[in-house]
Formats: structure tokens, C-alpha cells, sequence
């Protein structure tokens, strides 16, 4: 059996010497199954491999692109990050992703779960802080496209795009998370939650992943009760 590895390096050669330009797009994946020899669940993990790397992007519905994903509207996310806050920020965080889980553990496919685990699984193996919060983004979005609502998903990429463009990064003193960083469980019950089709199981634990986030990101901000769907003076920064 061919590696992932492998398989991945082989796909990334084949999309490199097709001559293909930025945001064309690539055959379907059945016919890339019949060029590469593989399965369809194998092929899937070398794809979101390179979604990760930025060399391809994916759109539900559309197919499989070349190049990173682009940007929405610059110039709306410019406008959005200039009107908030970022604990209003936070607290659309702390309302829209509770509920993507819920609608991921009632809609996600075999699919869906098998990329989130993936995602989860490549944020524990990371390098470096960068590949680390690269596979943690896409782990977030898998779940979003999991829901089968292109709605919320526009929410989410809209939302994700502002921000990174608003929101700073907790500081960084080691090269890369340590082996019991918190986000690791903290990933692993989300995606366990979504996988059991326990919605309100998976809807808890991104709000205690999200607030474990945020404890060290922004100390000093205030983190609604679980159900309040943002309730509090978050609301009005």
C-alpha cells in the first residue's frame, strides 16, 4: 500500500506538471483515483494535505482548485475589522461555533469525520507553531463544511477572515506545542462528540475549547455561559 506520504508527493507532482494556472480546476476525484491508483478516502487525506500547504483549495459543490483559498470581498473584511471589537469578535466566535458542531454531528459524513480526525491528528504532529495553527484552522473549517449549510459556512469563513485580521495570537516561547498542550484533548472530544452525532456533547466542547483558548489569548475578557449564545457585555465590546 502506498504511503500517504507518497501519495500526497505524487498528487502535488501531478497538479505541479499539468500546466494548470491559479484557480483552475483539477479533475474530480474519481478520475484523479483512477490516475494515481488509490482509494477514495486515501485520496482525500492527500488533498487535505495540500489544502493545508495551500496548494489547493475546496469548495463544496464546485470541486478542487488550484492555489490557496482566496480571500473574500478585501475590501467587506477590511470594513468589518474596522467596525469591531475584538471581544464582539469573540463573542460571534462563542454564538456560531457551539452551533456548527451541533449541525456537524447531525450531517457530517464518514467523509467529514474522517478529515476532522486527520486534522486533529496532523496538529498533534506538527513542527512548528505555524503548521500547528494551519491544521487547527483547517479542523475548525472541516467542521463548518461538515454542516452542509453553505450559509453558515459564508458565516464562518466571513467571521474567520476578520479574525485573523482583529485578533492577535497568544506569544510564543517554545518552537511548537508541547506533547499535553490542552487543545490536543480538547480537539479530540469535539471531533469524538461530532463523530457520535452527540450535538449538544459537541456544541459543549468547542465552547470549552474556545474558552480555553481565550483564557490565555485574552485573559481579561469575560466568556459567556455555555447556551447564552453570547449574552453578555461581549456583545458590546
Amino acid at each position: 500500500m502506498t504511503s500517504n506520504d507518497d501519495l500526497t508527493q505524487r498528487l502535488r507532482d501531478l497538479i505541479d506538471t499539468a500546466g494548470y494556472r491559479h484557480s483552475d480546476r483539477v479533475p474530480p476525484e474519481r478520475e484523479l483515483c483512477r490516475s494515481l491508483g488509490t482509494t477514495r478516502n486515501q485520496l482525500r487525506k492527500a488533498l487535505a494535505e495540500l489544502e493545508a500547504q495551500g496548494r489547493i483549495w475546496r469548495h463544496v459543490g464546485r470541486g478542487t482548485f488550484v492555489g490557496p483559498r482566496p480571500v473574500l470581498n478585501l475590501q467587506d473584511v477590511t470594513y468589518l475589522g474596522d467596525q469591531f471589537k475584538p471581544e464582539q469578535v469573540v463573542a460571534v466566535r462563542f454564538t456560531i461555533e457551539p452551533q456548527l458542531c451541533r449541525l456537524a454531528a447531525a450531517h457530517a459524513t464518514r467523509s467529514d469525520r474522517e478529515q476532522m480526525r486527520l486534522c486533529a491528528q496532523r496538529c498533534r504532529e506538527a513542527d512548528d507553531w505555524r503548521s500547528y495553527e494551519a491544521w487547527d484552522n483547517n479542523l475548525h473549517h472541516a467542521i463548518a463544511r461538515a454542516t452542509r449549510n453553505q450559509l453558515f459556512l459564508y458565516f464562518f469563513e466571513t467571521l474567520n477572515a476578520v479574525r485573523r485580521m482583529i485578533l492577535w495570537g497568544q506569544p510564543r516561547v517554545t518552537r511548537k506545542p508541547s506533547e499535553n498542550y490542552s487543545s490536543f484533548y480538547e480537539h479530540d472530544v469535539i471531533v469524538a462528540a461530532i463523530g457520535a452525532g452527540d450535538a449538544e456533547l459537541a456544541a459543549n466542547a468547542m465552547h470549552v475549547h474556545l474558552a480555553s483558548v481565550y483564557s490565555r489569548i485574552m485573559p481579561e475578557c469575560e466568556i459567556p455561559a455555555f447556551g447564552s449564545q453570547g449574552s453578555t457585555n461581549l456583545e458590546n465590546g
